[in-house]
């Protein structure tokens, strides 16, 4: 694939540190903006439709650019996409920054901002997975994958939701600065990676157009049959999943009566969760097995979703949204982890773009589905639509999603194959197959 820093030295080497800790940096000024800009939302309206708009904003980009996103990632420097992004979305918080600053700041702001950030996400999240196989060995990318994690749990949800509620209560305007800052020092950190890190193209084939690689991509995703299963699953969750953090922050002031510092703290007891998760997955996935420990996510998010939605204890709630947290990373380190080990490496930015499109695109559906639901229904019922659309995809997903599956996936990897056997038709044209 690249020419890169280090790939061996040590255990993952001197660039992977430097990754790891421009993403822990990067996660901080996240976990900080993501307690105080629904925070921001709430102190000028108390309307789930109008702060659900906000989140809708945010998450719209993965359905409008995630495809293209991908396809430049397959033809550009994944370095330079992520520093680049990364200085671009700096400047976008320091402006808003500025404007909440001035006391100007409006929900159809706080909503272009959002658009803003969630359009850079959709480059830098392609970027930042397609560059990782290049960095550590395939026999270490589960665990790459859950220390990053780890870091991001410790920085975006323990540290960083209480310190922005708490800096949004002091100066509403100190978490957007602090933010900015995290952008830009996590931009420096990328650009100190050495190497090369553009994907491959095979030697002597034909100059390809956007709508011709992004054509690729959703042609090897969609005849993958456990991806595309597993994408098609990670749009449902997120599309329930959507609907009700849309409305958390009013959910958390108006039914737990928590406070506006209590809510980053409450987010905070749900990092505890997701930190357990990031640590234990790769050691319960080779003992219990990686299908296992997806079913079993799927089942435990649904769980503890009907008991949110059914409580009015703070302490509960915390509970619920750490057992939700935990089995959400697990998720997230064994799938992130399959599509390294599986997809070509000069195909993976378009082949994660395919999936987070998918998976991922239902997510502005997602809030503005919360919005109306708790407009119409109250702030509890989002919640019970997770649980039960999560529990019934368990049941539907288990002939598909298995240790049998998800093992013969990663064999016909290892073989070279990089298809699944049982789902992939012959190509159409002998001269290009996919993959």
């Amino acid at each position: 694939m690249a020419r890169t820093e280090n790939r061996g030295g040590g255990v993952l080497g001197p660039a992977y540190r430097k990754l790891w800790t421009a993403a822990t940096i990067s996660t901080l000024g996240d976990g900080v903006r993501e307690a105080a800009l629904p925070l921001l939302a709430a102190s000028l309206t108390r309307s789930p439709g109008l702060i659900a708009f906000v989140a809708f904003a945010g998450r719209l980009p993965w359905l409008i650019f995630s495809l293209i996103s991908g396809a430049l990632v397959d033809r550009l420097d994944r370095r330079r996409v992520m520093w680049t992004v990364d200085l671009f979305r700096a400047g976008v918080m320091a402006a808003l920054a500025a404007l909440v600053l001035a006391g100007v700041a409006r929900i159809p702001l706080l909503a272009l901002v959002a658009f803003l950030l969630g359009t850079g996400e959709t480059l830098f999240d392609n970027a930042a997975q397609a560059i990782l196989p290049g960095i550590v060995r395939a026999d270490l990318l589960e665990t790459a994958n859950s220390r990053l994690y780890a870091g991001e749990v410790v920085s975006n949800q323990f540290v960083g939701p209480p310190l922005g509620s708490f800096l949004f209560v002091a100066l509403a305007a100190l978490p957007f600065f602090l933010d900015a800052t995290s952008f830009a020092a996590a931009a420096l950190l990328v650009m100190s990676i050495g190497g090369v890190f553009r994907a491959e193209r095979p030697s002597g084939g034909q100059r390809t157009g956007i709508r011709q690689d992004i054509g690729e991509g959703v042609r090897w995703l969609w005849r993958h049959r456990l991806l595309r299963t597993l994408a098609i699953m990670l749009g449902t969750l997120n599309l329930v999943e959507g609907a009700f953090f849309a409305i958390l922050v009013l959910f958390t002031l108006e039914i737990l009566h928590v406070r506006e510092t209590g809510y980053g703290l409450l987010l905070s007891a749900a990092a505890a969760g997701a930190l357990v998760g990031s640590l234990v997955t790769t050691k319960v996935a080779s003992r219990l097995g990686r299908g296992t420990v997806l079913l079993t996510s799927v089942a435990m998010v649904g769980a503890s979703a009907l008991v949110m939605g059914a409580t009015s204890d703070p302490f509960v709630a915390a509970a619920m949204l750490a057992v939700s947290s935990g089995f959400g990373v697990a998720w997230n380190v064994v799938t992130v982890s399959l599509r390294q080990t599986i997809v070509p490496a000069p195909m993976l930015g378009r082949v994660n773009s395919v999936y987070r499109f998918l998976g991922w695109g239902s997510m502005p559906i997602g809030a503005a589905l919360g919005g109306f639901v708790a407009e119409r229904f109250g702030l509890r019922a989002p919640f019970y639509l997770a649980g039960v659309v999560e529990l019934l995809m368990f049941v539907a997903a288990l002939p598909f999603v298995n240790d049998r599956t998800v093992e013969a996936a990663r064999a016909a990897a290892g073989s070279g194959a990089r298809d699944d056997p049982q789902s992939m038709p012959p190509p159409a044209d002998p001269a290009q197959p996919p993959g």
